[in-house]
């Protein structure tokens, strides 16, 4: 089983490689294997420009980034998506990395966090209807981490949580345990239907 963590912002200063590292601890504290973190800034995707829709150009020929990372979405069985709010949303560059897709997430499950100063909770929003166009299957639990953690260090850099939030009987880290092992659970069952077409 392959997980990937996407991290959803590139900006200098950003917290999101924190969260990602986070998830990425989590999962290895619980046993779930198979869960590697895939950073957007690795990509450098330019804007997206095809002239005609990725799901309906069967001529489509990506440009070499773009490749590399659609290349990289299709190994996996599922994904956590950790994203930020910006302005009420997803950053640019996650909505320009999924514009790129055309098949490469269908019939496969995806868990969203979402982190900013209400919880990232209008990203999270926006990026569950992109995700379900698509084709991902979205999984119900989701984590939303509240707080400005730039300014608020309660994910260090390492991913590192501090004790007294993880120790929270409904905190975060609940909400991401749960969310793994659910995410864990559909991609199972997800590649064993995929299997049988």
């Amino acid at each position: 089983m392959k997980i990937q963590i996407i991290i959803g912002s590139t900006r200098p200063g950003r917290v999101s490689d924190r969260v990602g590292k986070w998830v990425e601890k989590a999962a290895a504290e619980n046993k779930l294997e198979g869960f590697e973190i895939v950073d957007l800034s690795d990509y450098d995707l330019p804007l997206f420009d095809e002239a005609i829709s990725p799901k309906y150009n069967p001529n489509r020929t990506p440009n070499d980034n773009a490749k590399k990372w659609l290349d990289k979405l299709s190994e996996a069985d599922a994904y956590v998506f950790v994203t930020p709010e910006y302005n009420h949303s997803i950053s640019g560059a996650l909505k320009n990395a999924l514009d790129y897709i055309d098949y490469q997430l269908t019939r496969k499950p995806a868990a969203v966090v979402s982190h900013g100063s209400v919880g990232g909770a209008r990203a999270a929003e926006h990026l569950k209807a992109i995700l379900l166009e698509v084709g991902t299957v979205v999984i119900p639990p989701a984590v939303a981490f509240v707080g400005m953690l730039a300014m608020n260090p309660t994910i260090e850099e390492n991913g590192d949580i501090q004790q007294d939030v993880k120790d929270q009987p409904y905190g975060p880290q609940t909400a991401l345990v749960n969310a793994l092992n659910e995410l864990v659970w559909y991609a199972e069952a997800l590649k064993t239907a995929r299997s049988k077409n």
